[in-house]
């Protein structure tokens, strides 16, 4: 997908609009991620989190880019996901968040992110976070640095390889060193992305899909 300000400004006209949320999200939503009798209520006692969808070229092709995290004891321990985390006080809005988050794990500078908008929030009920994805663009590519805790890989995506339907597959999953189920992922080489963060592409996919 080559970069093009027409691009970026339907891009945003978009996000402006009524978004698909779980239309999109529930493509690529594991077992455990299904609407429940409870499900709104949890959702107003969760944590909050902001992540940046942040899309850029190299060499006027778009680009999205994802972290690896690091092995750890805990819900999320080697899942890839956008640059992001909880809101901490401080904080004035999501956006900030966002940004804040995003220049701490790898180096993107506030000033150089244009916010296109956002796509629909998303509960995590592992973790019990509310998460707000904040869409973000520059026409450059960031001096990206690895925050040496919280980021073991910085992936660069094309944002071709979200619309190529054939990297879309069934993997069984183990969770928490535990829980092993089947889930949808995208597959993009040998990185596998689910949860969270595999639905929020999904609703980015169904985004780029009606602007194409």
């Amino acid at each position: 997908m080559v970069s093009s300000p027409e691009f970026i400004v339907q891009l945003k006209a978009r996000l402006e609009q009524p978004l698909p949320a779980w239309e999109a999200h529930k493509i690529m939503a594991p077992p455990s991620r299904l609407p429940t009798p409870n499900y709104d209520e949890k959702k107003k006692q969760a944590r909050v989190g902001c992540v940046l969808v942040f899309i850029y070229p190299i060499n006027d092709v778009l680009h999205v880019v994802l972290t690896q995290r690091p092995e750890y004891d805990g819900t999320h321990s080697g899942q890839i996901s956008f640059p992001g985390g909880k809101v901490e006080e401080g904080d004035v809005g999501y956006v900030a968040t966002a940004l804040r988050e995003a220049r701490e794990e790898v180096n993107i500078q506030a000033e150089d992110v244009t916010i296109l908008g956002q796509l629909s929030d998303l509960y995590i009920p592992p973790s019990n976070f509310l998460v707000f994805p904040v869409v973000g663009y520059s026409a450059k590519r960031p001096d990206f640095i690895a925050d040496a805790r919280e980021v073991v890989d910085i992936i660069e995506l094309p944002l071709a390889e979200i619309l190529n339907g054939e990297n879309i597959t069934t993997t069984s999953i183990v969770a928490n060193k535990i829980f092993r189920f089947d889930s949808p992922t995208f597959k993009f080489t040998e990185r596998i992305v689910w949860g969270a963060t595999a639905m929020m592409l999904a609703e980015l996919k169904y985004l780029l899909e009606e602007m194409a």
